[in-house]
């Protein structure tokens, strides 16, 4: 027997009352789908060294394609894995100084996969406040009591971990964090890790090919590369102009990622020419270290057209406070030839909606001209 539903109401009319509510917050968000040759300047990728239409990192996919395949048949522990997939894990793994790799199919099951497979029942994971979602997410799977800890909050990290009563404990932070674009104090996280004996993950997706020696990232920076009890994640589909994921650390971390990671074990492997993409971007950096420099350059000139302050990465936010206001703002910049990033709650805290700007090594001198004038028309229309 079917129940009638009260006011013609079905069980998803929910649904059209929470879209209201966002269209009235100026929150509802839609896809826009991109022309294979763009007319606008774009400030909103992550394709922080401008690689993603370099003819050798299209060959190193065309190549990769042509000898294994579409796709990669299967899970990594079953038909997934090639010698290709090999031969990334330990170009990444030698460029960044770990020990070895484990490639993901995305940047988010790395992060889910270590999270959980280092944690579980009995240990202690603890989250910077600014840590991505994908982070956010692992936390709330990894079945261990989990502390969110201040962005950047050093004696809130130094209390949670001389407290606790597990026997293990992981720490939890991006390098570069996403929305701001400022740095982690990886440094004092780490010692901190130390004398604690606790486990210092690291995303460093918005670091490779940005921070340290050549694009190493920030880790490396700083003379963490390496660490027995550090481990790093990053992606591939940002300063690598690819797709996926990959784990970095020591070898016993890849043993037992294989053996436990149920985002590697249950998920089907990277496709092939994913992995040859990738691998010819990270061929590219290498020959060509100075694209990381050319990055911070443009986010410097992005810093001084919109007058924020000295960025540490390729990421400049230009907050404008309110949702629609930044809404707005993005729309007309979109109008004038300019993509540009607008980040809103829950991306970032309410009150604090922004216009994110990423710097690309490619960005030339004429383009450079064309964005100081419309983000200084604009952004005077929009002041925060």
């Amino acid at each position: 027997m079917v129940l009638p539903v009260a006011n013609d109401r079905t069980p998803l009319s929910w649904l059209d009352d929470v879209a209201q509510q966002r269209r009235d917050a100026g929150l509802r968000r839609e896809l826009r789908p991109r022309t294979p040759a763009p007319a606008t300047i774009d400030l909103a990728s992550n394709d922080y060294l401008g690689l993603v239409r370099h003819q050798e990192v299209i060959d190193g996919a065309m190549a990769a394609l042509r000898r294994w395949g579409a796709g990669a048949t299967g899970s990594r522990l079953v038909t997934g894995t090639t010698t290709e997939h090999e031969l990334l894990e330990r170009e990444l793994a030698e460029f960044v100084g770990a020990e070895s790799g484990l490639v993901f199919s995305s940047g988010y099951t790395a992060n889910l996969g270590v999270v959980t497979a280092l944690s579980g029942k009995g240990s202690l994971v603890i989250s910077d406040a600014g840590s991505h979602a994908s982070l956010v997410d692992a936390c709330r799977l990894s079945r261990a009591r989990v502390e969110v800890a201040p962005h950047g909050d050093l004696d809130r990290l130094r209390d949670a971990l001389a407290t606790r009563t597990e026997e293990r404990a992981l720490v939890l932070t991006d390098s570069v964090f996403s929305a701001d674009g400022d740095l982690a104090p990886l440094r004092e996280m780490h010692r901190l890790c130390r004398e604690h004996g606790a486990v210092l993950i690291v995303d460093e997706a918005h670091a490779i090919g940005v921070r340290g020696d050549g694009g190493r990232g920030l880790v490396h920076e700083l003379g963490l590369a390496g660490e027995p009890d550090l481990v790093v994640t990053a992606t591939l589909s940002k300063s690598l102009a690819s797709q996926g994921g990959v784990v970095l650390g020591a070898e016993k971390v890849r043993a037992h990622l294989i053996d436990a990671a149920r985002t590697f074990i249950f998920d089907t492997g990277l496709a092939p020419a994913a992995v040859g993409a990738a691998r010819a971007a990270l061929g590219v950096l290498r020959r060509e270290p100075e694209r990381a420099t050319a990055v911070l350059d443009r986010a410097r000139d992005l810093a001084r057209i919109t007058a924020v302050g000295a960025p540490e990465s390729a990421v400049v936010s230009v907050v404008l406070g309110d949702a629609q206001r930044a809404f707005d703002a993005a729309q007309a910049c979109r109008e004038r030839g300019l993509n540009v990033g607008c980040f809103r709650p829950p991306s970032v805290p309410e009150g604090t909606s922004r216009l994110r700007l990423t710097a690309r090594a490619t960005i030339t001198p004429d383009e450079i001209d064309t964005i100081e004038t419309v983000l200084t028309e604009i952004l005077a229309g929009a002041p925060a």
